[in-house]
């Protein structure tokens, strides 16, 4: 049984302390497969190192993350631009909207993901959203940027069945991590109702640990307790959806 953790932030100050570790952990539980999203510039070298120490399990994307779109923003997207011509990425991302933390910021915010959609359409690759309190707003961007090339995941997925269909109608497979396990969560009301060729798992660690660890430190390993939730909820074995999602991740990734 391989399990691949598709959105995790290995490269965090959060792990500064025991890295390797953590990493170690979970190969040992069989996720084996780290799939990288960027933040801004800030984070590139360590992503790098990163790779360079677990070759075979860490993918890398690029991207500028919403919360990091500020006044240097038009910069930030330039050494994404930059960093796609010196060498191959996994995913553009990860990208999106987020009106938690700053609505001020909101039309530079989806200028920059419009920007980052259309470099995955020029490189053919998925796009990997975060959307935080902006469904709408990127739907909106999907709408009119949708086409065939247009594919990815919708990264921490916390909306409703119609959201979640409206999604994967964009060629979005919806990445579910620890919210699964809350009791305030809602999708583990819905989501087998979702077919499971669209589902891809996720910890998005060092954030949103799943139960029992909630409000604690989350890592990779953790994606186990999403593993069992989907496996209790779905009817199905840890393996089978184990594999059902590796599968997915590669479609989405190529690799």
């Amino acid at each position: 049984m391989i399990i691949t953790d598709t959105h995790t932030h290995l490269y965090s100050e959060a792990f500064n302390e025991d890295r390797h570790q953590m990493i170690q952990r979970a190969i040992n539980s069989n996720v084996k497969r780290f799939f990288i999203p960027a933040i801004d510039s800030s984070y590139t070298e360590a992503m790098y190192k990163l790779e360079a120490e677990f070759p075979n399990e860490v993918f890398l994307m690029m991207g500028l993350h919403p919360t990091s779109v500020k006044e240097n923003y038009k910069e930030e997207l330039k050494h994404v631009e930059e960093q796609f011509k010196t060498r191959n990425f996994y995913a553009v991302g990860e990208i999106g909207i987020d009106l938690y933390w700053d609505k001020s910021t909101l039309p530079i915010q989806i200028e920059a993901f419009r920007y980052q959609i259309n470099l995955a359409k020029q490189y053919k690759l998925p796009i990997v959203i975060h959307c935080r309190e902006a469904f709408d707003e990127i739907f909106e961007v999907l709408e009119q940027e949708k086409s065939d090339d247009l594919f990815g995941i919708f990264h921490c997925f916390t909306g409703n069945i119609d959201q979640a269909k409206q999604a994967i109608s964009y060629n979005m497979k919806l990445g579910i991590g620890g919210v699964v396990t809350f009791k305030n969560g809602k999708i583990d009301q819905f989501i087998n109702q979702i077919d499971l060729k669209h589902i891809v798992l996720e910890t998005d660690s060092p954030y949103l640990a799943p139960k029992p660890y909630r409000g604690k430190r989350n890592e990779s390993q953790y994606v186990i307790k999403v593993l069992d939730k989907l496996s209790e909820l779905y009817g199905l074995s840890t393996e089978e959806i184990a594999n059902i999602t590796t599968e997915n991740s590669k479609a989405i990734f190529g690799i």
